[in-house]
């Protein structure tokens, strides 16, 4: 009987004021709200109204407005143009919108749709999954959360599902559901949504399409105001158990009121809520953000060790590290520093590397130490979030990489593909080389290569052909990842910068696949490559095609078009270099060799990315003129020099008896005809010491360079000399070490294929030599250029 006298209360549309002439209305707000749903998605945003679900049934929900209306009166104002505010009843019985009865009047085709949502697959954020010898391995990135027991206030375990009951136990449940209705208090509510959680979870989809179960959700999303925050925590932790999808629209009611409720609820409480969103999947960067203020003004002061980890981990996987929270977060990461157990630390930089955040180089050396202590205790999984940090941040921690020597070869057996190629990547970035670390990777590869997305294959291969980690060192490395990267041609479509970034690794160590090189090259990926928006991929793309139309002279396949090739290229001499060292290179040599025309600072090859200083010399090391566009010149050419110390000769500098006397007599003092005194020392360069630091401009030149020099400039080749000058940084080189990266090794060779030879200014010692006079630099630079001819 109280079914029926609640059924009766609520009017049916037809019979409402204002839409008893013409019933269009509701399907033109029906319209609108979906329209508004499609264009908003599932972002979050607070709202003065939001449809319910479905939308098909023209009832609203508001977030915080309690007054009493009556919904003709809406629909009065709706005629209007107006989009009031509508109040939840005053009485439970006069909030009964949901009947069984009432469901029967929905469309099969809302019903299919709202079933759809419940059972659409959620984003699974957790845990990720690797694979070891074959199988698959969850790596549980919340592992940190067991350390303490402080988390379990703050955090939900996932691994700690409720004790599952059967079908037949949900039941009755539900039925009442269909009894109460409206009269359900949000006590009620909450419990029923606790006693269903606990359904066993392959009856999950079966539940979340029964009616009225769909009848609880709605309901519950329309009364969300008069649930306490406890109440409605605990629906939100019910929904994780019953899988609800993150996207599902439904969510959006509760996004909007916890939102509004942010100010009202304790530290404790505010960080289980954003752990509940993560463990639903859910993006919900309104409510973070309001989290974040609200910490800020009032609890920061109040984190122990648990809630300040927890707080990294939420921003971390929100991909936003407030501003304003930046120096306090550190500072209380330094005061707990004692107290962080290992995989707190690994925690800790997985959040500041996600967040893409850089604190102090101080505070996290302090951290990185505080890691060193534990790294034998540290899982596979936290190591990899260090170096993944240190990669960002681009910090060398000697300590911690010396120790990953020993670590890494011990545990890469146990690691995944995604951890070995985060392994690799990271020393790549770092230019930290060591054979042992790259040696035992690439023996492991090939037995997980099969598992491996392009991503993983694509940043293994740029690692090790970065290291110039050649072929024959490990002969099944590179043939597995490229046959990996073959099965994932699909992939490319999606992510055309894993395509480029693999074949550049390859082409470091001179190896090109045929048939993905045709794949980068043909029209269809260029036009998708030049469409990405989160790189810019037209360098990589000259460089694929530059280095295979140097190294592969037969290649018959696919080219970039002449228009394509063109704008790059006038795009790459357009970069005019604005170094000090290399002005000052530039300016010495033309000195040197009697006048610009001497000299043409450019991008010798342009898909290489880096200018040189090119120098062209006749067969008996005299200069000619440089023109770019043509190599034919002839002494008789050659204008006179303006310089009074260079020669006397027509141009460039006579390699006489008396000029290499001065240059390797070790008791000389006066360079050249020069009346400056110089350096009383011995001639001769120093290494460098370990920390780059401690240069010596000395310079060495054999005691058998005159006689070849003679031998030299008798000779009558009438064939011109071409010399790539370089000025070389740090940063071409592993480091601390003279073995150049990737990039600039393909350069070296690929400039010997285009008949330059390279003359490189090592920056170890010309960076030094800017300090000196201008007779020594260009002594230095003389004897660069001449005794590369022999």
């Amino acid at each position: 009987m109280a079914a029926s006298v609640l059924c009766r209360r609520v009017p049916r549309l037809h019979q409402l004021p204002g839409l008893s002439k013409d019933s269009t209305l509701a399907q033109v707000l029906r319209s609108k709200v979906r329209e508004a749903d499609d264009l908003k998605g599932c972002k979050g945003e607070p709202h003065q109204w939001e449809a319910s679900l479905p939308a098909q049934h023209g009832l609203y929900y508001i977030s915080r407005s309690y007054s009493v209306c009556n919904f003709a009166s809406f629909c009065n104002q709706a005629e209007k143009g107006v989009c009031p505010s509508t109040p939840a009843p005053s009485l439970w019985q006069q909030g009964n919108r949901y009947s069984v009865n009432g469901l029967r009047y929905l469309s099969s085709s809302s019903n299919a749709r709202l079933e759809s949502a419940f059972n659409k697959d959620s984003e699974s954020p957790l845990p990720s999954e690797s694979l070891i010898n074959g199988q698959p391995v969850k790596i549980d990135a919340r592992a940190f959360q067991r350390c303490r027991p402080e988390y379990a206030s703050i955090t939900v375990d996932l691994a700690q599902r409720p004790h599952p009951v059967e079908w037949q136990k949900v039941m009755p449940l539900l039925q009442k559901v269909g009894v109460l209705k409206g009269g359900m208090k949000p006590s009620d509510i909450s419990q029923l949504f606790v006693q269903l959680s606990h359904l066993e979870s392959n009856k999950m989809p079966l539940l979340k399409g029964h009616k009225h179960f769909i009848m609880l959700v709605q309901y519950t999303g329309e009364h969300l105001g008069r649930f306490t925050n406890l109440q409605l925590i605990e629906v939100l932790r019910s929904l994780v158990w019953l899988e609800i999808p993150g996207a599902h629209p439904a969510l959006r009611r509760y996004d909007a009121e916890l939102c509004f409720r942010v100010g009202q609820m304790s530290l404790h409480q505010l960080l289980l809520t954003a752990d509940l969103w993560r463990c639903i999947g859910r993006q919900v960067p309104q409510f973070l953000e309001s989290l974040y203020s609200v910490i800020h003004l009032h609890h920061r002061g109040l984190m122990e060790v648990a809630e300040l980890v927890q707080l990294l981990y939420i921003m971390g996987e929100g991909r936003k590290f407030p501003m304003e929270l930046r120096h306090p977060v550190e500072q209380l990461l330094l005061l707990h520093l004692d107290k962080l157990h290992p995989e707190e630390i690994g925690a800790v930089f997985l959040a500041l590397f996600k967040s893409q955040t850089l604190i102090s180089e101080h505070a996290v050396t302090c951290v990185v130490e505080k890691a060193c202590s534990y790294v034998g205790d540290m899982s596979n999984l936290a190591i990899v979030n260090v170096l993944k940090y240190l990669r960002f941040s681009h910090l060398h921690h000697e300590t911690w990489l010396e120790n990953m020597a020993q670590e890494v070869p011990r545990r890469v057996h146990g690691m995944g593909v995604q951890g070995l190629m985060h392994v690799a990547l990271a020393f790549s970035a770092l230019h930290w080389q060591n054979d042992q670390i790259l040696m035992a990777i690439a023996e492991r590869v090939p037995s997980v290569a099969v598992h491996c997305r392009s991503k993983d294959s694509s940043k293994l291969l740029w690692a090790f052909g970065n290291f110039g980690f050649l072929p024959d060192q490990s002969p099944s490395f590179y043939p597995s990842l490229i046959e990996a990267l073959r099965q994932r041609k699909e992939e490319f479509l999606k992510y055309p910068a894993h395509l480029l970034s693999g074949l550049l690794g390859l082409i470091f160590v001179s190896q090109f696949p045929e048939d993905l090189i045709a794949l980068a090259l043909s029209p269809d990926f260029v036009s998708i490559a030049l469409q990405c928006t989160d790189f810019d991929l037209k360098k990589d793309l000259f460089t694929v095609d530059g280095a295979v139309a140097l190294e592969l002279p037969q290649w018959t396949g696919p080219q970039l078009s002449c228009e394509l090739r063109e704008e790059l290229w006038k795009l790459a001499m357009s970069d005019v270099c604005q170094k000090v060292e290399v002005l000052e290179a530039e300016s010495l040599l033309c000195d040197l060799l009697g006048g610009e025309k001497f000299v043409c600072k450019r991008m010798i090859l342009p898909h290489t990315r880096s200018i040189d200083l090119e120098v062209h010399l006749d067969a008996s090391g005299q200069p000619l003129p440089v023109n770019p566009a043509s190599n034919t010149h002839t002494l008789q050419d050659s204008p006179v020099p303006s310089h009074p110390e260079w020669g006397r000769r027509n141009v460039g500098v006579t390699i006489s008896d008396e000029l290499f006397a001065q240059l390797t007599t070790k008791n000389r003092t006066r360079p050249f005809s020069s009346p400056a005194p110089v350096n009383k020392h011995t001639v001769h360069m120093e290494e460098p010491d370990e920390g780059w630091r401690k240069f010596d401009t000395r310079l060495f030149f054999g005691n058998d360079n005159k006689d070849l020099a003679r031998r030299l400039y008798r000779q009558e080749s009438k064939r011109p000399i071409k010399l790539a000058i370089q000025v070389s940084n740090r940063n071409q080189f592993c480091y601390r070490s003279r073995q150049l990266m990737g990039l600039h090794s393909m350069k070296r060779r690929q400039l010997k294929l285009a008949g330059y030879q390279v003359v490189e200014l090592h920056f170890w010692e010309w960076f030094p030599l800017l300090r000196k006079s201008r007779t020594e630099k260009r002594a230095y630079l003389h004897c660069k250029i001449y005794n590369s001819l022999y």
